[in-house]
């Protein structure tokens, strides 16, 4: 059944068209993305589906009884009522239907009903076809579904009594984002429901929407979440709308391939238009072959020859690169605890991080992930605990709320102002490659969008040519397309990186360790995402089977099959911790040669203070490759005994 249609829908702004002639479908259970670049038009084409905004021209057809639920980015809920009470609104219908039962539940015990048949039966038929609709609507879990549902959001029962006055800009974002799911419309329209989401949150959503009732219509940049939810991707490029089958991942080959497709297409007809055109310029004139020519010619004109395809949009391009290196060790996190006005949101973090780390720091929202990256560059003070740098780091510190824009002036005074030594040729140049062209660089800072700031920050960044990069959300108000720049970038950055992001896939391709920070300590992975959440899973697996195996009253039986569940996992565990450290003291002893080769340096023969420096790191890296081996061994002696 098809729950939307949109047949020619053109929209323009001041004269300029924005969406040119769309055409989309939604079928019931659909699960449908629209990508493109930022300004494309995909919340235009949202807002007109929605009835929030006018076409120029063209038709939306939603069949009579299709309920829209549409959820801008940004939206929160502004209420004096409590979180529970504003939940219940959506239930209202509900509400009076229960009302009615109660009235009628009165009516029925009234003896003056009771002895008329007539009105009894009247009051009976109401009450038995209220009690299904009831029913069928949900009216006995429609509690349980708002307790689910507020929980997914990370709302807990200690918070239903707070107002929502109270919330913060992204708890009203996720309350927004609640109450829209529970209303359960036939068509949920969302735009950028990721933002303001940490992973747990994501990964509970995701699976929300992979099963719900209804159809789906999303914008997103999250990869990782359009790759698991969507069937169809729409993509929003050069005022049109193209259609194409499965999800984000699919839609990139097939576009790849079209592309391939039409290019060789595109290249045969050059190449037979170029022989029509050669032979009638060489034979017209001649009477023998001019007739032949006239005829190539009526052909020639005949021919609808086909465009050249579309390539790629115009994209960033940039790279990181440092003035010079840092030493091996960069930071040496101890006991830390980190908050505000002493009050601490997280305690005993511990980590180091060294030379090329590109490190992930993960974990629920508000247990101060970007406050830890504000405290590693001394823009906050720590409660207790130390941070030890290493020698020669330089931090490059991006902050998400591009706090470090000044935002008094244009774009173009904005690098001028830190760099002032620059000519305005590069500047500009500089700016181009951030898709800063023409009269882009006279916009005041203030007026730039969320995107566009986050390019400016990105360039100020490159410009500072750090050694160490430090990075709070760096993908947030990027399209699909600059974070495959800034990823590639990032990729080849010599440097060490050590970054907060909510986005998975970036997480992936960049991490080769992952921070998993929580209220009392930090837990490290030596892995990617995927890595993490694998460990993660095995780990509660392995809680909740010894759980199993240690309850009573278990057969033998049974009780004999999960202890071989708990061997095998014990094995598993076991196999990949020896893995782990036997990698750790191979970078140990990389590090250890390195350092014992610096220390041989004709350079440093009488620098005494450079030697002790030295020595003393040999010496450091030497104990923890001790310490390690100890494990291993004990490791292994425990695998043995399985």
């Amino acid at each position: 059944m098809i729950v939307l249609q949109v047949n020619g829908l053109t929209k323009s702004f001041s004269g300029t068209d924005i969406l040119t002639n769309v055409r989309l479908e939604v079928q019931h259970r659909d699960r449908v993305a629209l990508v493109g670049r930022n300004g494309a038009g995909k919340s235009t084409l949202l807002k007109v589906i929605a009835g929030e905004m006018t076409a120029d021209s063209g038709d939306i057809i939603v069949p009579k009884d299709i309920r829209i639920g549409y959820l801008e980015q940004h939206t929160g809920i502004d209420s004096p009522l409590s979180i529970w009470e504003e939940m219940m609104t959506v239930f209202e219908p509900l509400h009076a239907i229960e009302r009615r039962l109660r009235t009628l539940e009165g009516q029925m015990a009234d003896p003056a009903v009771y002895e008329n048949s007539l009105e009894y039966d009247k009051v009976m038929k109401e009450y038995d076809a209220l009690q299904i609709e009831f029913k069928d609507s949900g009216g006995y879990q429609y509690e349980s579904d708002t307790r689910s549902v507020l929980h997914g959001m990370r709302f807990y029962p200690e918070d239903f009594d707070k107002s929502v006055n109270l919330l913060s800009g992204g708890q009203k974002t996720r309350l927004a984002l609640a109450k829209m799911l529970l209303s359960k419309p036939d068509l949920l329209i969302l735009d950028e429901p990721t933002n303001h989401l940490d992973i747990e949150t994501l990964g509970w959503l995701e699976k929300y929407l992979v099963s719900y009732e209804g159809a789906l219509l999303i914008v997103s940049h999250d990869r990782y979440f359009l790759d698991e939810i969507v069937t169809i991707v729409y993509e929003v490029s050069r005022k049109k709308v193209t259609k194409y089958t499965g999800n984000y991942s699919a839609y990139l080959d097939e576009k790849a391939k079209n592309y391939e497709r039409d290019r060789k297409l595109y290249e045969k007809d050059l190449s037979e238009k170029a022989k029509l055109e050669d032979f009638i310029q060489r034979n017209i004139a001649r009477a023998s072959t001019s007739k032949m020519a006239k005829s190539r010619r009526k052909l020639l004109e005949r021919t609808e020859w086909m465009d050249a395809p579309d390539g790629n949009e115009k994209s960033a391009s940039f790279s990181f690169s440092i003035e010079r290196p840092s030493g091996n060790d960069v930071l040496n996190v101890e006991n830390l605890a980190i908050g505000y006005d002493g009050t601490p949101l997280s305690t005993n973090i511990d980590f180091r991080a060294y030379k090329h780390d590109r490190i992930a720091i993960i974990g629920p929202n508000g247990v101060g992930k970007s406050t830890l990256l504000k405290t590693i560059v001394k823009k906050e003070v720590p409660i207790a605990g130390s941070i030890k740098y290493g020698t020669n780091v330089q931090f490059g510190y991006y902050d998400q709320e591009q706090a470090t824009l000044i935002g008094s002036g244009t774009v173009l005074q904005e690098i001028w102002d830190d760099w002032p030594m620059m000519n305005e040729k590069d500047v500009r140049s500089l700016l181009g490659r951030f898709l800063f062209t023409g009269e882009d660089v006279e916009k005041p800072v203030q007026s730039l969008s969320g995107g566009e700031k986050a390019r400016l920050s990105l360039a100020k960044l490159m410009l500072q040519k750090s050694n160490t990069l430090i990075l709070d959300e760096p993908t947030n108000h990027l399209d699909l397309d600059s974070k495959e720049v800034l990823e590639n970038a990032l990729d080849d950055f010599p440097g060490t990186l050590l970054f907060v992001s909510h986005d998975r896939y970036f997480i992936n391709r960049l991490a080769t360790k992952v921070i998993d920070l929580s209220t009392n300590g930090a837990m490290e992975y030596l892995g990617d995402y995927d890595y993490f959440v694998e460990k993660k899973l095995e780990q509660e697996e392995l809680n909740a089977d010894i759980s199993t195996v240690k309850a009573e009253g278990i057969p033998s039986a049974t009780r004999s099959n999960e202890q071989d569940k708990e061997l095998r996992r014990q094995e598993r565990r076991l196999t990949r911790a020896i893995a782990d450290l036997e990698d750790r003291m191979s970078r140990l002893e990389d590090e250890i040669a390195a350092l014992q080769t610096e220390l041989s340096l004709p350079e440093f023969a009488e620098d005494h203070v450079k030697l002790m420096e030295l020595q003393a790191q040999i010496d450091e890296r030497q104990e923890e490759h001790d310490r390690k081996s100890d494990e291993w061994l004990s490791l292994q002696e425990e695998l043995e005994a399985l």
